[in-house]
């Protein structure tokens, strides 16, 4: 419920009025529901290229595919009790440390009946509507309850925050980092205003924590230095308030680190040093930063944006985090000096600025070519943890900031009253003592905001102008081959026993496409294969990571086949090497289905096993006979 309204009085007092009983609930309701169906619809928009179309992937394909198995696999570990950590489906015989990856348990285990019943592509696409639609939701509820008295601008506010151009980008492939649905809850339990109930809080939070582990933990890092950053600017801003409200916001956060380490302590145990366990990352993390100048350019799934511009400025169309336009971030400039009394326009101005400096990585880039300026990403390269992320995805942290930034602003305007209208502003209750997260600060000269309606209309004018060009458009899709009827009707089961294994064509175990996530996701995980698309440790006695299982000979041989499009020499090492490769895979078929440059691949199989055939859309070798 959000904060009484406040009526100034002479003198700049302001005494709160409550508004009336009777009308609020039915008013507040259907406004409510009428913001969140607005997000919901968006959000649905934007996935409609999708919807009903199992021959299509959103871009980043190999992504949308891992997901999509991550989402089958929490349903099959509800149905069939197994262990949610690991897997044994892919990179047999070894498996795959799922604590390890981006598992989304938190999403894939209450979407376990959208799967079951629907498919995981359904179940993907419901998961990318509810990141999207519940971050804005949850927004736009902290607004409206802590920090604004309008609805109109906690909407606004959680648009943003929702639906800016990085929160698209990412949700056409990162589920772990779109769905920040949590981040709202758990800075309002962190900040909380009052100095009471600490144990019950504290609880609430370290719930919470445990409960986005299962989400992300990339952005539980985030958030952990955001409310750092946060927590330091503020205290600089209102030292007063920092002093009165430390004391409770350290129980809390003792409590909460107590319940999430009892919840967790397993589970990261089995993460860090468990089976299938690894160390570092597959790529070089530090190289996928942001360029300066994508800050003011347009994203390739807005309505001004073109393919061409993003593709120079950031790492690739996932991490196209930054691009806010000129004109959002003009309003926000303007919006920090309008309201720069308030100790929470302050401290958020303060870590937007830090986390768009951290995104340009080691080294500052503009236009596509370096400065050779270094960038501040270089004091976090030995941190533990912050070493790992992205320095591109820095950047998000400044959508919630902007968000915010414009719900005050909008707030304000909204407040004022008419010239001559004979009264002083009204001002929400969030305006002085509620402002910041904490609950307070300073409400920074309402008096003197008396122009009225002009500015009213003038101020809205400007936001609509900075942020119309932001408006998203559907997430792109590409074509992707349909999972062939020998794999997705059963008639792989005639060939494959009980502890055997059917093994996609090629077995990639790099970071491209891998058909066996693919087959395995949209089949519900019936086949256990070799190889897969995750990241796991280089070898049995090499915990580097890597993406895939270690390259046996005969999958490097047909990878090489698939990337180049021609059939490479076959000798007798190769076919005993094939041979031992297939016994270490349990393998009992191999199916290849549509591949791009698949001839090449079909003769070196045949080449290698002996001839195979065609069956129900797909080439099939029974390789029984061969390992016995």
């Amino acid at each position: 419920m959000a904060a009484p309204a406040a009526v100034g009085a002479p003198g700049g007092r302001r005494q709160p009025v409550a508004p009336p009983v009777a009308a609020r609930p039915r008013r507040v309701r259907s406004v409510d529901v009428a913001v969140v169906a607005g997000y919901l619809g968006l959000a649905v928009l934007l996935t409609s290229r999708q919807w009903g179309r199992p021959d299509r992937l959103f871009h980043q394909d190999n992504d949308q595919m891992l997901f999509e198995w991550m989402l089958a696999r929490a349903a099959r570990a509800v149905t069939a009790g197994e262990n949610p950590l690991h897997s044994a489906a892919l990179n047999a015989p070894d498996g795959v440390n799922l604590m390890a990856n981006t598992s989304v348990l938190g999403l894939g285990v209450p979407l376990t009946p959208v799967t079951l019943l629907f498919g995981t592509q359904a179940a993907f696409l419901v998961a990318v509507v509810v990141s999207l639609a519940g971050t804005a939701t949850a927004w736009y509820v902290l607004l409206a309850r802590r920090l604004v008295g309008s609805r109109v601008a906690a909407a606004v506010g959680g648009l943003v925050c929702g639906f800016a151009p990085g929160m698209v980008a990412q949700a056409g492939a990162h589920l772990h980092m779109a769905a920040q649905f949590l981040a709202p809850p758990i800075l309002a339990l962190v900040f909380r205003p009052g100095t009471d109930r600490v144990r019950r809080n504290g609880v609430a939070l370290g719930l919470l924590v445990a409960y986005q582990v299962f989400v992300g933990e990339e952005l539980l890092v985030f958030l952990a230095l955001t409310a750092g950053a946060f927590a330091v600017a503020y205290a600089l801003a209102d030292r007063a308030a920092a002093r009165r409200l430390t004391p409770a916001l350290l129980g809390r956060l003792g409590v909460g680190a107590l319940v999430a380490g009892a919840l967790l302590a397993y589970p990261l145990w089995f993460q860090f040093l468990g089976p299938g366990h690894y160390q570092g990352m597959p790529f070089h993390a530090r190289g996928f930063q942001l360029d300066a100048a994508s800050f003011t350019a347009s994203a390739r799934q807005t309505v001004l944006g073109d393919g061409y511009v993003p593709g120079l400025l950031s790492p690739n169309p996932t991490e196209e985090n930054s691009f806010f336009g000129p004109g959002l971030l003009v309003l926000a400039v303007v919006v920090v000096v309008w309201l720069w009394r308030r100790p929470l326009v302050r401290a958020l101005a303060a870590v937007g600025l830090l986390a768009a400096l951290l995104s340009l990585g080691d080294t500052v880039r503009v236009d596509g070519a370096s400065t050779g300026l270094p960038g501040p990403y270089r004091l976090l390269a030995g941190v533990p943890l912050l070493d790992l992320v992205v320095p591109a995805r820095f950047a998000l942290i400044c959508v919630p900031v902007l968000g915010v930034l414009v719900a005050l602003s909008l707030d304000r305007a909204l407040a004022l009253a008419p010239v001559g209208g004979g009264g002083v502003p009204a001002v929400p209750g969030a305006e002085g003592g509620a402002a910041a997260l904490s609950g307070t600060g300073s409400g920074g000269g309402a008096a003197a905001d008396r122009p009225g309606v002009p500015v009213r209309l003038l101020w809205g004018g400007a936001v609509a102008a900075a942020l119309l060009p932001l408006a998203p458009t559907p997430i792109r899709t590409v074509p992707t081959w349909p999972v062939p009827a020998f794999v997705a009707d059963g008639g792989w089961r005639a060939y494959v026993p009980a502890g055997r294994t059917l093994v996609p064509v090629p077995p990639v175990t790099g970071a491209g496409v891998s058909p066996a996530t693919f087959w395995s996701a949209r089949t519900g995980l019936a086949f256990t294969a070799p190889g897969g698309y995750f990241i796991g440790p280089s070898a049995a006695a090499d915990p580097t990571a890597r993406w895939g299982a270690p390259d046996r000979p005969t999958a490097a041989l047909l990878r090489r086949a698939a990337e180049t499009g021609e059939a490479p020499v076959v000798t007798d090492a190769d076919r005993r090497q094939a041979v031992a490769d297939l016994r270490h895979w349990r393998a009992a078929v191999l199916v290849q289905g549509g591949l791009h440059r698949g001839e090449a691949v079909r003769r070196t199989v045949d080449a290698l096993v002996g001839p195979g055939r065609e069956v129900d859309g797909a080439w099939v070798w029974d390789v029984r006979p061969l390992v016995g």
